[in-house]
C-alpha cells in the first residue's frame, strides 16, 4: 500500500520514504515456497484414493495455515510498514487493518542511534532509534542504508533549527543578590 500524502501539511516535502529491509521478506518467502512445495510433494507421493486424499487434505491444511500465518501475513505487514522522514517530521506508519501512525517533529528530538549486528552490517541495514523529549522513542527496524538514514536525519534535524529558531534565546542568568550579613567580624 502505498504512504498517504494527506496526511501531509501542504509545505510539507517527503525527503526518504522507506519500507523495512527485504531481508526481513527473506523468511516468510521461504516459508511461502516451502509449503507450497510440501503441498505438491505430498499430492505427488500419497495414492490417489480415499485414504491419500484425506491424507493430502490434513497436509495441505496444516501447510496453508503456516504459509498464511508465518509466510503471507509477515509480507503483508512489511509492505504496509512506512517509515517516512520530512523536513518537519519523522513518520512512523504500520497495520493492516488496523493501522497505527506515529509522528516525531524534528525540533523534538534529543537523539538518534544506529544498532546494528553482524547480519546487519553484512546488508547495511540497522535499527534505528529516535529519542525525543518527554521519554519517548520510535524503533525504525530494520531500516535500509541505516547509516545514510542517520546521516540524513540529522541533516534534517539541522535545517530545522536553521529554519525555526528557536523563541527562547539562552539569556545570561543574573546572580542572585548578594545576601547581606547581618553580623560582621
Amino acid at each position: 500500500m502505498a504512504f498517504p500524502d494527506e496526511v501531509l501539511t501542504e509545505e510539507e516535502e517527503v525527503v526518504l520514504h522507506l519500507h523495512p529491509h527485504w531481508k526481513t521478506a527473506v523468511r516468510p518467502a521461504l516459508v511461502v515456497v516451502l509449503a507450497l512445495a510440501v503441498m505438491t510433494l505430498t499430492w505427488v507421493m500419497l495414492p490417489q484414493n480415499s485414504g491419500g486424499f484425506l491424507g493430502f487434505g490434513v497436509v495441505s491444511a496444516i501447510m496453508l495455515y503456516h504459509g498464511i500465518r508465518y509466510g503471507i501475513s509477515p509480507l503483508v505487514i512489511w509492505r504496509c510498514t512506512h517509515y517516512v522522514l520530512t523536513d518537519e517530521r519523522v513518520l512512523l506508519q504500520d497495520g493492516v487493518i488496523a493501522r497505527e501512525r506515529r509522528d516525531l517533529p524534528l525540533n523534538r528530538i534529543n537523539d538518534h542511534v544506529v544498532t546494528q549486528s553482524f547480519v546487519d552490517r553484512l546488508f547495511g541495514s540497522g535499527t534505528l532509534t529516535v529519542d525525543s523529549i518527554g521519554d519517548q522513542a520510535a524503533v525504525l527496524a530494520a531500516v535500509p542504508d541505516a547509516q545514510q538514514v542517520q546521516t540524513v536525519l540529522y541533516e534534517l534535524i539541522e535545517q530545522d533549527r536553521v529554519r525555526h529558531p528557536e523563541d527562547e534565546e539562552e539569556e545570561v542568568e543574573e546572580a542572585p543578590p548578594a545576601r547581606r550579613r547581618i553580623f560582621r567580624r
